[in-house]
């Protein structure tokens, strides 16, 4: 039997044409003909059918503006239908890997590695495991809210053509209306006309949740639970995910996320999975129709509801008029009477998710003692997997916020007080917070603003607000504090006494908040022994640690560490500094769970999850793990419900092995012939990647040879792109550092001193089959080389050196060879380090970049025409921000 009925080769071809179609009759059939002239043109220099770009070059010069917009837009929107079409493909692939038995990663494939283990030790396994996918809102899509929801509706036209049976006038009818959306589309305006608002962010965010993965998650539960089933008896599968989100709430950066942003975050996330429980027992009321006659409830179901006749006396007598043989329909509108009471005046309503999925279990019990087994199963089972991942909140909280905020808050708190915080060393510091917070009296008043300047204010301000949305929404819902550049203990105790001040801590014994702190600079990396040792042997910090159950969350920033040290550097010093950590905290008895600030370019920490977790130290794999998910990935991740499932299988596949892994080798065996070799290699890359950054020019050559100017105006988020406004590479954020080098096709940030280190190496001594050997048996190095080649086989320094261009002559003389030269040698000792003929190891990827490249080129031709401009109209800078658009959308980043 044929699972699909097309391919990706047809979609795209059909996708097309269609635009074509839409194309001419928006427009006009002149413009129709110049952007195949363009395509074209564009399409034989790649397959090697024209000697040079220049006739192309030379049409694009000679369009109008007007057409120039028209050109912009298609291939944008082409784009945009084209990634829905390897979307679609990515399905048929997992749905074909179901079917025959041959899908790799997944969850069954890890039982499968478990099944030779002992009961008790995969059960260890399973209690370990906490995987925690963590939603920010930096970078925000580049696509416009509007438009992904016109994208997803074409996503699912695409499916009903794929996968369902249809008659002539069936299809004819779904053809129609796949045209009619790409014709709306095509109307639709790609540029957001406003800067987006902090809420709008967490709105994007919530969508997938409430969307998307608040039903597949429980689809992979019963998939582990069913192959654990078949190898062993008994086992129990506890919390394996947790979703969490800084969007609404991270405050680094960002005066736009306000205390009223996260209050109406946090209550708006509320609703939407109260009214998700509230449809789920709505459902199982319409399944549950069993008669009294015929079954015996049981005990302590009948308990349970005469406890609901105790609190809900009136509503009990409506359930039983209305169901007066069904027991478990009037259960169902009682715990939905339940749901509605929550945070209501009237009294009645669930305390928590807690009490919700008690009275799920009450459920499931009593049709386990009816032979309803496969009910449970089927239906039971899920909604009490929901409740126990997405709470009572959807997804919980992170606030952040930098250092630098904190510290200038306290010392304005206690200058009232007569302390002159400012004056005191790290170590006075360090002594005069542990005492305040450890003594019963508050010595500041959070409530009290009067007289403060601005950042003091906002930051009294959230704490206050943090005990009152622990009230309302519980702990569970905001329990944790990120701390941006963190470099000394005190960073962390200031934290944990304006909590303290606020009520939120209550030591000995209580803490209502992990304070995480974030090591993202070099300094603060190699300093973190001393920081947390410090913080664990400190009688404060160590009473909240265990109010808090012992774990330490530690956040490693993959972005700034990165653009600091260079690819190669960045890796290896996270790499080392990820055991230092396991080690100090196995000395101070400290459950490690490391948090991974990645973000979904290679430079930014991403790259495949699956073998990004597998290469992590044994030593650092606690079981709980932590990642940051953004921009235009947790679209590509989480739109499509198939793909969601494969990727969050992807991700528990892989923690399980990691920590069976690390149960069975705690210290996996790395040859210290290895490691010497990748210190050699990342001190010399990292000496020639900060020399670039400090050559005199570099910073003007940087914003005269990508778009970074344009990137910084666009509409793209909430947060300013710089911290403080000046130009410099040190103060520029690492999103759009990434992403103005992505747009020029020069993805410098992924592999730039790779081909130096690795030269550090062999001029040392060493072999390229050493080299072969690390990456055949080490997963680190493996992974990281992959993650390098893959930003190298997207870079095009053909296309980037219409970028070069632009700089001033001395500029381009002085860096432009330099970025080449180190490219040349990279690749070369990549793919002889790898062994493959090309780049990429996949063939899947190799064909995509063959079908994107000839249509990226003419954005990127036309971007580099519209910044060689002195002057632009402001038809020309809608036109220029599209290209943006439209190259984000073709190399399917943002940063």
């Amino acid at each position: 039997m044929s699972l699909h009925d097309r391919n990706v080769r047809q979609d795209v071809r059909e996708l097309g044409a269609l635009l074509g179609d839409v194309l001419e009759a928006q427009s006009s059939t002149g413009a129709f003909d110049t952007v195949e002239s363009i395509r074209t043109a564009a399409i034989d220099y790649r397959h090697g059918e024209r000697a040079d770009r220049d006739e192309l070059v030379a049409e694009l010069d000679g369009i109008t503006p007007e057409l120039s917009s028209v050109v912009a837009r298609a291939f944008t929107t082409y784009f945009e239908l084209i990634n829905l079409a390897e979307e679609r493909e990515r399905v048929r692939a997992v749905r074909r890997g179901e079917q025959d038995g041959t899908l790799s990663d997944g969850v069954r494939e890890a039982v499968e590695k478990l099944a030779a283990d002992d009961p008790e030790r995969v059960q260890q396994v399973l209690d370990d495991v906490l995987v925690e996918p963590t939603f920010t809102a930096h970078p925000t899509e580049a696509r416009r809210k509007t438009v992904k929801a016109k994208l997803r509706s074409v996503a699912d036209h695409l499916e009903t053509l794929d996968e369902q049976r249809l008659t002539d006038d069936e299809t004819e009818a779904v053809e129609r209306d796949l045209e009619a959306e790409v014709t709306s589309l095509w109307q639709t305006p790609q540029v957001r006309d406003r800067q987006p608002h902090p809420t709008d962010e967490a709105r994007n965010v919530q969508w997938y949740l409430e969307n998307t993965l608040f039903d597949v998650t429980a689809d992979v539960y019963a998939d582990l639970e069913d192959a654990l089933g078949e190898s062993f008896d008994d086992l129990d599968v506890g919390k394996l995910f947790e979703f969490r989100s800084w969007a609404g709430s991270d405050r680094d950066g960002n005066p736009f996320v306000t205390p009223e942003v996260t209050t109406e975050t946090l209550s708006r996330q509320r609703r939407v999975v109260l009214e998700r429980y509230r449809d789920e027992l709505k459902s199982l009321s319409g399944i549950l129709s069993q008669d009294a006659d015929r079954i015996d409830v049981g005990e302590q179901f009948e308990a349970s509801l005469a406890a609901d006749r105790e609190r809900l006396p009136g509503v009990v007598d409506e359930a039983e008029a209305r169901y007066p043989t069904e027991p478990y329909r009037q259960k169902l509108k009682l715990m939905r009477e339940r749901l509605d009471r929550v945070d209501d005046v009237r009294p009645g309503g669930y305390e928590d998710a807690a009490d919700l999925a008690a009275d799920l279990d009450v459920l499931a019990e009593s049709l386990r003692a009816n032979g309803g087994e496969v009910i449970v199963d089927a239906h039971v089972e899920p909604a009490r997997r929901q409740v126990a991942t997405f709470g009572f909140s959807l997804a919980s909280l992170d606030l952040r916020d930098h250092q630098e905020n904190h510290t200038e808050t306290v010392a304005a708190a206690l200058a009232r007080e007569g302390i002159e915080y400012d004056a005191l060393d790290e170590d006075e510091r360090v002594e005069t917070l542990t005492e305040a917070i450890l003594q019963a009296e508050p010595v500041v008043d959070v409530t009290d603003t009067a007289g403060l300047d601005d950042i003091p204010t906002r930051v009294l301000r959230r704490f206050d607000h943090l005990a009152d949305w622990q009230a309302e929404y519980g702990v569970d819902a905001i329990d944790t504090y990120a701390i941006s550049m963190t470099e000394e203990p005190s960073h962390v105790l200031e934290v944990l006494f304006l909590a303290d001040q606020a009520g939120v801590v209550e030591l000995p014994g209580y803490c209502g908040l992990d304070v995480v702190p974030l090591l993202e600079t070099e300094s603060a990396l190699s300093g973190a022994r001393r920081i947390m040792g410090t913080l664990f042997e400190n009688e404060a910090y160590a009473g909240a640690l265990e109010a808090r159950g012992g774990t330490q969350e530690i956040m490693l920033g993959y972005s700034d560490s990165n653009k600091e040290n260079g690819f190669l550097a960045a890796n290896w010093s996270l790499y080392e500094n990820q055991r230092r950590l396991a080690d100090v905290c196995d000395e101070f008895d400290v459950t490690l769970r490391l948090f991974h600030g990645r973000g979904g370019s290679i430079s930014r920490g991403g790259g495949p999850m699956h073998e990004a977790l597998l290469a992590l130290p044994n030593r650092s794999v606690t079981g709980q793990v932590k990642f940051t998910e953004q921009g235009e990935a947790i679209a590509e991740k989480y739109a499509n419900p198939r793909v969601a499932e494969r990727e969050i299988s992807q991700m528990l596949n892989a923690q399980l092995r990691a920590r069976r892994n690390a149960i069975e080798t705690p210290e996996e065996s790395v040859p210290d012939s290895w490691v010497d070799a990748m210190e050699t290699m990342a001190d010399a890359a990292r000496d020639e990647y900060r020399d670039l950054l400090e050559t005199e020019g570099f910073v003007e050559y940087f914003e005269q040879a990508t778009p970074i100017t344009v990137i910084e105006d666009l509409n793209l988020g909430s947060r300013p792109a710089s911290r403080s406004g000046e130009r410099s590479v040190e103060d520029l954020r690492a999103i759009p550092w990434v992403f103005s080098w992505t747009q020029s096709r020069c993805i410098l940030p992924g592999w730039y001193a790779l081909a130096t280190g690795i030269d550090a190496y062999l001029d040392s001594g060493g072999d390229v089959e050493t080299l072969q050997e690390m990456y055949d048996s080490w997963p680190f190095f493996r992974s990281m080389l992959d993650n390098a080649a893959l930003s190298l086989a997207r870079t095009d320094l053909e296309i980037t050196t219409h970028y070069a261009d632009l700089a001033e002559p001395d500029l381009r003389e002085r860096f432009f060879p330099r970025v080449n030269a180190e490219y040349e040698r990279a690749t070369d000792l990549v793919t002889s380090i790898t062994e493959r003929e090309t780049l990429y190891a996949r063939d899947w990827y190799g064909e995509s970049l063959r079908r994107r490249n000839p249509y990226v080129d003419p954005l990127n031709l036309l971007q580099t025409r519209l910044l060689a401009q002195s002057h632009r109209t402001d038809a020309e800078e809608q036109t220029l921000r599209l290209t943006v658009k439209g190259i984000a959308a073709g190399m399917q980043n943002t940063g």
